[in-house]
């Protein structure tokens, strides 16, 4: 069985990315050339536990994190369990395999301030980025949106009547969250000002580049971390620390945890739970300041 009917089986049945996909097929890559050279043999099918294990002590050895180490053997374990599925292996060699242990990594999402000063700020601007910017970032906080479902947004995305946005998610999953109203009203002064733009070429999507063509990833994340760096300290600023706040402050104010579950595009209530230690920090401070055995 080759890697392409593998890499198929990702696009078309299971729907992941290209980059993830692309992702994948480097860790197998680089598992076949490790194989290739120290067992002398490019069966990546045939090989058993222990072989697997020695590339792993030759990762850890070589100071790759646990993180990345977990992530290139899980690739690894998906090609098998796709082996199984198509009868060309009985075992699967990482049926018994676990996880390297990691550190939990603390999101420390902006504060109603930080954010509150970057949309002041980009008020000032009327230009045609300052206005875009501005909605980019009205959308990630008011939305909890991920990166690359803002930059596929396309114009019929929007649905300013009904005041929603229509996100296409992982795996080509589609929800349908809410605009405030004051997003709306940053669509439509956006839509305005894009409409004056002098050259488009990507017309089906949303945010453009001046140049007319769809923003891409590396924009976006400059976008964020620039105009975040004027107002926080923070070490990490980037679209995922938006949608962290996002969520953060929904559930401080009491927000259900399905509900937010649902706005976040999250297939299981676990994935939303890691933005639940901020809110019950906010809750043990109502707590120790209202309950009367409390010593204040």
């Amino acid at each position: 069985m080759s890697f392409q009917a593998f890499t198929d089986y990702l696009l078309l049945e299971k729907n992941y990315s290209k980059l993830t996909v692309k992702a994948y097929q480097n860790d197998l890559e680089d598992f076949s050339e490790f194989i290739k050279d120290t067992y002398e043999t490019t069966t990546i099918n045939k090989v058993n536990y222990s072989q697997i294990r020695s590339w792993i002590v030759l990762m850890v050895e070589g100071g790759l994190s646990n993180r990345s180490i977990n992530r290139k053997i899980s690739a690894l374990n998906t090609y098998y369990k796709f082996l199984l599925k198509v009868g060309d292996i009985d075992v699967n060699p990482l049926s018994k395999h676990k996880a390297l242990k990691t550190s939990k990594k603390i999101q420390i999402p902006f504060s109603e301030v930080e954010i509150n000063t970057v949309l002041e700020y980009l008020d000032l601007g009327d230009d045609y980025e300052s206005v875009r910017n501005k909605f980019i970032v009205e959308l990630f906080y008011s939305t909890g949106i991920r990166r690359i479902e803002l930059v596929e947004l396309k114009l019929h995305s929007l649905d300013l009547e009904n005041k929603t946005l229509k996100v296409l998610g992982k795996r080509n999953k589609e929800r349908i969250v809410p605009l405030l109203n004051t997003v709306t009203q940053s669509a439509i002064k956006y839509l305005e000002i894009r409409e004056q733009l002098k050259h488009i070429v990507d017309i089906d999507y949303l945010f453009l580049t001046k140049k007319g063509v769809k923003i891409y990833e590396t924009l976006v994340y400059r976008v964020i971390n620039d105009y975040f760096s004027l107002a926080s300290s923070k070490v990490k600023k980037s679209p995922h620390i938006l949608r962290h706040s996002f969520a953060t402050h929904l559930l401080n104010q009491g927000a259900d945890l399905n509900a937010v579950k649902e706005l976040l595009g999250h297939s299981s209530l676990a994935a939303t739970q890691v933005y639940t230690h901020n809110s019950i920090a906010e809750l043990k401070k109502v707590h120790v300041n209202a309950h009367p055995r409390s010593k204040k």
